[in-house]
């Protein structure tokens, strides 16, 4: 016997018909009358006699009906109780490429939280985390990076994924140093000036159905000293705070570079396009969260990238 089982009978007993019980749960009337069978056998009672009038409850179906009608009270009392904790609690998850002008969206975003409940996840990846986060950990929404020209091996990933996606931003990468590193003091910056310094590095590219090999081949030049910094809080103290070094990076915010003491500078020999796209399920309805955070994100982009 279940819970579902119990309503059943409750429902017979309603309508004094197992016809027209039948009809209102939307089961088979065989089914049903071999369920009640089955129940009385289990329990040693019988719930019905038949009469002129119907199905009347017997003496032990009218305690069991009874009974019945509690516990259902009961289990819908505890469904509604947590289905309005639910509905109460809004959840925002996303994740992210590690970019200063999607971080800045994100700060203003959470100024827009209310009283309400929330639970907000705010995770800073590389593309293949990011799409494995929607589709095996339970985030609603990604941010994935790749070179305009990979751009029809993400669409075709994304396609075959069930994934939207949805462009965010389209920028080249800058130079970031110390405002007063003599790399930032050079009139123009090319490729080959760059050998001199300790380039900050990622080292996490990722395109679907090309070996890692081949996309790091094509990637940016490459410089002799690099440090692997995963962390973007890390990244900038070290830009801060080490006059030798420098990233490439999508535009950061000004407010950013004037408390760091960062410049940020283009490179006349760098003409590759990068492209920031908004992810999520093909059947996933953007909540209001979502769409304030992405509010968010147009206007910061604005700021931070020129077109």
């Amino acid at each position: 016997m279940n819970i579902l089982h119990m309503k059943y009978v409750v429902c017979i007993a309603e309508n004094g018909s197992i016809n027209k019980a039948a009809e209102e749960l939307h089961v088979a009337q065989p089914n049903l009358s071999r369920i009640v069978r089955e129940m009385e056998a289990d329990l040693g009672i019988q719930f019905f006699r038949r009469s002129s009038r119907g199905m009347l409850l017997t003496p032990d179906g009218e305690r069991f009906v009874s009974q019945a009608r509690k516990i259902l009270e009961q289990v819908d009392e505890m469904e509604s109780l947590y289905k309005e904790k639910k509905e109460e609690k809004q959840r925002f998850s996303i994740s992210v490429p590690r970019a200063s002008y999607v971080s800045d969206a994100f700060a203003a975003f959470s100024r827009t939280l209310g009283k309400e409940e929330v639970e907000v996840f705010y995770h800073e990846t590389n593309a293949l985390q990011a799409v494995k986060n929607i589709l095996e950990v339970g985030y609603n929404l990604g941010i994935i990076r790749f070179a305009a020209s990979y751009g029809p091996y993400f669409r075709q990933m994304l396609e075959e994924k069930g994934l939207r996606g949805e462009l965010a931003a389209e920028f080249k990468y800058v130079l970031v140093m110390r405002e007063d590193s003599t790399l930032a003091r050079m009139e123009t910056i090319h490729f080959a000036d760059l050998a001199r310094y300790i380039q900050i590095a990622h080292a996490d590219p990722y395109v679907p159905s090309l070996p890692l090999s081949t996309v790091k081949s094509t990637e940016l030049p490459q410089t002799p000293r690099r440090i692997f910094v995963f962390e973007r809080g890390s990244q900038l103290d070290l830009l801060s705070e080490n006059p030798e070094t420098f990233m490439w990076v999508s535009p950061l915010p000004d407010r950013l570079l004037r408390m760091l003491h960062l410049m940020q500078r283009e490179c006349a020999d760098n003409h590759r396009v990068y492209r920031d796209m908004l992810i999520y399920r093909q059947d996933y309805h953007l909540t209001e969260l979502d769409k304030r955070f992405i509010t968010e994100l147009t206007r910061s982009k604005r700021a931070c990238i020129t077109p």
